[in-house]
């Protein structure tokens, strides 16, 4: 199956197991926003710390301003395969089509990891 349009770039597995690992410890020690709405109103006030979207929504433009929205306002952003997986993260029983972390809690140095390896995979992908 090929990727949404929305999709930029590649991110590696080991980013995105790091990403739900990062979600886990921040939605237990700091604070998440689950869901699109929540994650757009996180980005447009700037308290976004690193927005992860899901690849497999439908429909497609439920998420595709998520992309457009974080590059204007130059907050990271990344890309998981799975919604199912993504809910389970942020501990929720239902699949989330994107989610952000606002505080980092105990999991600061893995997401600033995380923003480090994304900004490197999205410069070779240009």
């Amino acid at each position: 199956m090929s990727k949404p349009f929305y999709v930029k770039y590649e991110v590696p597995k080991e980013i995105v197991d790091a990403a739900y690992e990062a979600l886990q410890i921040a939605s237990k020690t700091g604070a998440v926003r689950k869901g699109t709405n929540e994650a757009t109103k996180a980005i447009e006030r700037a308290q976004a710390k690193l927005v992860v979207i899901a690849e497999d929504v439908d429909p497609p433009e439920v998420i595709a301003h998520l992309p457009l929205l974080c590059e204007e306002r130059k907050i990271p952003y990344m890309f998981v395969p799975n919604k199912d997986k993504l809910g389970s993260a942020v501990g929720i029983d239902v699949p989330a089509a994107s989610a952000c972390i606002i505080k980092e809690g105990e999991a600061v140095g893995l997401i600033k990891e995380i923003i480090a390896r994304i900004e490197q995979v999205k410069r070779g992908a240009q």
